[in-house]
């Protein structure tokens, strides 16, 4: 993904509300689970990570990049942007396409 796909998905992300939290439990299973389940019906969302959360920001990012699942867009505080391309309902991978 280059830096001008990157930069759209973060604009389109802009006014999506968080689907995921990820709290004192930190990162498990359920966690990712329930990323994978959203991330199928929409293209693009978003996962804050709450203040009470024990494990660091980066190492929660630095584990959703392992997962090759889903692309991680950016971190924007404690929010984490993930985009995965839908092939059967695409709707920002058409525009995505364009760039």
């Amino acid at each position: 993904m280059n830096s001008k796909k990157r930069a759209f998905l973060k604009k389109k992300a802009h006014n999506l509300e968080p689907i995921v939290r990820i709290g004192k439990d930190g990162l498990n299973q359920n966690i990712v689970q329930s990323i994978l389940d959203a991330i199928t019906s929409r293209e693009l969302i978003k996962v804050k990570i709450l203040q009470n959360c024990e494990e660091e920001k980066t190492v929660i990012y630095s584990k959703l990049m392992d997962i090759n699942d889903f692309e991680v867009v950016g971190m924007i505080g404690r929010t984490i942007i993930i985009f995965k391309e839908n092939k059967e309902n695409p709707s920002i991978s058409l525009e995505w396409k364009n760039i």
